[in-house]
């Protein structure tokens, strides 16, 4: 009895001084990496060398207390080979069933793709009308694996598919919204409102489309911003793409000068912004005055380009005419008021 208690006392200080040089190695661990910001060369391994010690002290204690280790691991190799052996059709049936899916989906989308690439005429719309293909392809062929491979492990489908149609009849009266956006969508994509790559302005902004799905529409704008929008709530729409766009350059010149001559000066030096623009589709002409303002007489510039490029034609052109009236003497007045004094 008394050699029992004797026993017992050493593995119980063993046990504890085990115990006191892990927490004694952690602590020197942590105190050298506090004076790094960055991990150390060779530091990991003390992290490693913690760990495994404190592996070993575990298995060292409990092996003390009587822990049998070899009866442990015939029980677990019995479990683990039992419920192999019962379940290797269902394990390989799991398998084969994620390598077709993944492999359909990934020839889905090197078809979509070489489709994409081949397509000459509305290159854009085949390729929205595609990505929306691959999408319903790949939810469609994991929503078939998922209850393949739930048939393969003993899970009857058939009163799922039944609870899950009962489950979307509920979900349904309770997502009116989800499906607007989807039947939105729908009638968006087989419509040909716009097409990835489009530029267009959905309720107020403004941007490229680099989305389209059945959900929703991803709007990228020229600050890099993107907007996502739902489907359901798209009301007001503008394609830019669908037609050429404007550049309009409105600039002002004093009312005593020679408005005649300041056109034709312009209708002689316009025509050679065209050589310098090849987005640009119609000389640049003059249209006349626009309006008889307080300091000056306004002149607009009107210049077809291709869609969404008239942005840096206006620039250059409205410096052009900046320095061609310059060097013309014909001047740009600043705002001026006059004042009269009334006579006593």
């Amino acid at each position: 009895m008394i050699f029992m208690w004797i026993n017992l006392g050493i593995d119980i200080v063993i046990a504890v001084l085990l115990i006191f040089v892990f927490v004694l190695l952690t602590f020197f661990t942590n105190r050298g990496m506090k004076k790094h910001e960055t991990l150390p060369k060779g530091y990991i391994w003390f992290y490693v060398l913690d760990v495994l010690y404190l592996i070993g002290a575990i298995g060292f204690i409990l092996w003390m207390f009587g822990f049998d280790y070899q009866t442990a691991w015939n029980d677990i190799w019995t479990s683990i080979q039992g419920g192999f052996l019962a379940k290797v059709g269902a394990l390989i049936g799991t398998a084969a069933t994620i390598m077709v899916t993944m492999l359909i989906v990934r020839i889905t989308s090197i078809l979509t793709r070489r489709a994409g690439d081949k397509a000459k005429l509305n290159k854009k719309r085949v390729l929205t009308i595609l990505k929306v293909t691959q999408s319903i392809v790949k939810y469609v062929v994991e929503i078939v694996a998922l209850l393949v491979i739930l048939s393969f492990w003993g899970v009857n489908v058939m009163p799922a598919l039944a609870g899950l149609g009962i489950l979307g009849i509920i979900i349904g009266m309770g997502t009116q919204s989800l499906i607007k956006d989807f039947i939105s969508g729908f009638f968006i994509i087989f419509e040909h409102h716009f097409d990835v790559g489009d530029i267009v302005e959905i309720n107020g902004f403004k941007g490229e489309v680099i989305d389209v799905g059945l959900k929703s529409t991803k709007i990228k704008n020229w600050k890099q911003d993107i907007m996502i929008f739902a489907n359901g709530t798209i009301e007001n729409t503008i394609n830019y793409t669908l037609s050429p766009s404007i550049a309009i350059i409105d600039f002002g010149i004093a009312y005593k000068e020679d408005i005649q001559k300041t056109m034709d000066i312009l209708k002689e030096d316009l025509p050679r912004y065209k050589e310098i623009f090849p987005e640009i589709i119609e000389d640049p002409v003059c249209v006349g005055v626009i309006a008889l303002a307080d300091s000056s007489v306004n002149l607009r510039v009107i210049c077809k380009t291709e869609t969404e490029k008239h942005y840096a034609v206006e620039r250059f052109i409205r410096q052009g005419i900046k320095e061609l009236l310059d060097k013309n003497n014909i001047e740009i007045p600043f705002p001026q008021v006059t004042v009269h004094k009334a006579e006593e």
